[in-house]
Parts: C-alpha cells; structure tokens; sequence
C-alpha cells in the first residue's frame, strides 16, 4: 500500500480512547478520524511574583442581617430545645418521616443521629433511597426480545439489542449501537473457488474487494476465476474503486473465457477493463472539486487467477500476490507475483536484501496501481502448468503481511483447502486477525485439479 499522510502524534483516540497504532488515519474502534486532532492547548502557568502566587481575588459574601429568634410566650422566656427527631418533617421525595418511638422503660436514651443495626435494616429512609442490586438493562435480553414492528416492515433489527430500529444512518434508535456494514465482513463460494474478506481490527471501514465465478471454455472444460483489488488508503474512494475494479475484471473474465480467448489474453484484458472502470470514476461535477480541492483520484491495486484443466494464469498491478500450495506438503510452495513496491525495487536492483527492503518504512509504497493518477499501466500475467494438484491463494497484503514467504502461506493454510476452500479461506482471514488485523483482509482460493498426464511448467 501506499505510505499514509503523518498524522497529529496521538496515542489514544480522542474519542473513544482506544489505543492506536503509528500511521492510522482512523481510530479502529470509532472511526474518529485522525487528521482533525486540534493541537494541544497552550499552557499559561501562573507567574510567581517574589516568591509567592498572587491571591485571586474572592467574591465579595453577601452581608445578611439575620433576624433575632423570637420567644416562644413573647415575654422574654426561651423557647424549648427540641431533638431533631421529635420534629415533624419530611424527606427528600416528599413523604413524611417515621416517628421516633420512645425508649422502653429501663431503657438507656439514645444519642441523637445514632440507631441500631436493626433498625437501619427494617425501613428507616435516609435522604435517597436504597440502591437496586441490579440496574434494568435498557432492552431485553436478545433472546427474549420481541421483534419490533419496524422490522416486520422490512426494517433492520440492530444487532447488539436485538429490539431497536435501525435508522438511515446505521445506528440503533433504541441503544445507538453502530451496525456492522455489509463489506466489513463478506463471504462467497462459487463452485469450487472461495473467497473471504474481512474490515480488519484497525481500519474503520473495508476498502478490499473480491469477484469470484466459474465458467466453461468451449470445448466445455471448467474454468475458475478470482479477482482481489486492495483500495490505495491515501486516495479519494478508495472502497469504490476496488468494488468498480473487481466487478469489471470478473465480467470480463467470465464473458472472454467462454468465448474462447486464451486465459492469459483474457486476464490482460480484464486488467485494462477493470482500469477503465476505475478512470471513471475520477469524473466528477465542478461543484465537486471545489467543495473538496484536496481529493485525488481513486485508486487500486489488482491480482487474479484463471484455473482451467491444466494451465494457471496469474495477472497483476500492485503489491497484492498469488502463491501456489501444493497438495503434496512435502512440495515446496512458491510465491507467483512480484510486488510493484519500493521493496520489490531495491531488491530487484540489487541494493537491499529482502529482509532490509520489507524492514523499511518504505517497504510498502506501491509504484504500480489502477486509477487515472497512475503511471503509464503496464499489466503483468504468467502462466503455469503445475505438474500436480494444489490449491491457489490470492490475496491482499492485509494477509501476506502474516503469512510473507510461500512456505509460511503454506504453514497456516489448513491442509484440507482443496475439498474445503471456504473454510480455509476463513482460516486464513483469522489468522491475520490474530497477529494484529492492521489492515482490511481478503483472500481467495482456487483450487487446482490433479492436471493431464505429460503436463510441465510453462
């Protein structure tokens, strides 16, 4: 991915307080967004003036002319001292005060303000009532919870109560709990190709997308394909422009296959299709521009993978990968893309290892991506002939970022992927999730079928 703008440096969300890590835009938890955090306030300390604060000043008392009690015959005498507790009064709510009953004879007299336990016990009220043990929740439990009428209407029942409304905004009316999204968390299988994306635990929203499908070539073999795109995060949209890119090369993919062009024509096409789509959305009204000067074009990266009876095609722009698990875990895996980054580059030219160069902070600026900002678009695609079956992982950096060399790809993926690729693929999504989740997660999984006798590396 690209690098990200530097933020105000905050350690914890000024909203919700949730910790945050170097480099979020936005708070994992609220989706407060980072770039608005106000400078702190400018300290002005009191000045010591030889040796000591100046006093401030206090506010002049009020003088009040208290009046002199009055007799109780008017002749001088005092009137009798009473105890608090043999007056009259009221408490706090309004209600009467329960009468002082006198000790019993032999009885020693009580001091003032003081009572028995047992007293305390049976009934004598104080200035606020007895807190309750337990506090009423402000909505049923979620399983005893009636649906409400609005959701009979084809409303949304909020997720966390399970009895409020759902408003336009996405929150419910009853506890304000913000609803999960539709692309925080997708899944689909088509036939035998899976796919899964996930929000992650630190970005606000999901700026990865997927198309998978299956088709058959004209001699009736079965096909299958797989698109990822990964959004840019410094761009504008950048959650349209990997659904806009996804969609258009899965079309097309799926509409050139059938028709008989080759798989890697095919996915060289769909990646100038898929770049269309996205230059087309960097057209926008001229009130648009002005309201928002600071906006970019959208953007994103791509990595697909055609299966056919075979042949394995790969096509690329960007630093998302395909890697090659064979069935046989005693084969060695190996990775099938090469990223367009500024690592790929420093390794390429021979001035960093591949250690160093994914070590830097740098490592992940990408110098290939679709959008009308790029560079002159230069699709990448290879084909391949295993000599074996195995299975095809095609994913974002959100999951290599966990899982780098083929070999540790290999490690996490449950050896059962090939006859179970929707569960791996949430194995996999999880997997990122429990080294950290920083960024969204997507993967997909293709599986390859044991290939033709006398089939080679192309």
């Amino acid at each position: 991915m690209s690098q990200m703008p530097q933020q105000a440096a905050v350690s914890k969300c000024p909203s919700c307080e949730e910790p945050l890590e170097p480099g979020d835009r936005f708070c994992g938890a609220c989706g407060y967004d980072l770039s608005v955090v106000p400078a702190p306030p400018e300290d002005s300390p009191t000045v010591v003036m030889n040796g000591a604060a100046p006093e401030e000043p206090r506010p002049a008392r009020d003088e009040v002319d208290w009046p002199t009690a009055r007799d109780s015959d008017g002749q001088g005498r005092p009137a009798p001292v009473h105890a608090a507790a043999e007056l009259p009064g009221t408490d706090s709510g309004g209600s009467p005060l329960p009468s002082q009953e006198p000790s019993a004879p032999g009885e020693p007299a009580r001091e003032p303000g003081r009572e028995s336990a047992q007293e305390h016990s049976s009934g004598v009220r104080l200035d606020r009532p007895a807190e309750p043990d337990e506090y009423p929740l402000q909505a049923p439990a979620p399983r005893s919870a009636p649906a409400p009428a609005a959701a009979g209407a084809g409303g949304k029942v909020c997720v966390a109560c399970r009895a409020g409304r759902v408003d336009r905004d996405g929150y419910c009316e009853n506890c304000g709990h913000a609803q999960p999204r539709e692309r925080d968390h997708m899944e689909q299988e088509s036939g035998p190709v899976a796919a899964v994306s996930d929000r992650g635990l630190r970005h606000h929203r999901n700026e990865d997308a997927f198309s998978v499908g299956c088709t058959a070539l004209p001699d009736g073999a079965p096909a299958t394909v797989a698109i990822v795109c990964d959004g840019v995060s410094s761009a504008t949209r950048p959650d349209d422009a990997s659904l806009a890119a996804s969609r258009a090369a899965g079309e097309s993919l799926l509409g050139a296959l059938p028709r008989g062009t080759h798989p890697q024509q095919a996915m060289h096409d769909a990646i100038l299709a898929a770049s269309h789509a996205v230059n087309a959305l960097a057209a926008e009204p001229a009130t648009a521009r002005e309201q928002a000067p600071h906006q970019n074009a959208p953007a994103c990266t791509l990595v697909g993978a055609v299966v056919t009876a075979g042949l394995l095609v790969v096509g690329w722009v960007g630093d998302s990968r395909v890697y090659w698990v064979p069935a046989d875990r005693a084969t060695p895996p190996a990775r099938l893309t090469e990223d367009d980054s500024w690592a790929a580059q420093m390794v390429a030219a021979g001035l960093m290892s591949e250690a160093e160069a994914y070590a830097d902070e740098r490592a992940h600026a990408i110098t290939g991506w679709l959008g009308a900002d790029a560079y002159e678009l230069e699709p990448h695609t290879a084909s391949f002939k295993p000599d074996r079956p195995g299975v095809v992982v095609v994913c974002t950096d959100g999951l290599w970022n966990y899982a780098e060399s083929a070999q540790e790809m290999a490690d996490a993926m449950p050896l059962d992927a090939a006859v179970r690729p929707l569960h791996s693929a949430r194995v996999l999504v999880g997997h990122a999730l429990d080294g950290g989740g920083h960024d969204n997660v997507t993967v997909a999984l293709l599986p390859f079928p044991a290939p033709p006798q006398g089939a080679g590396s192309a």
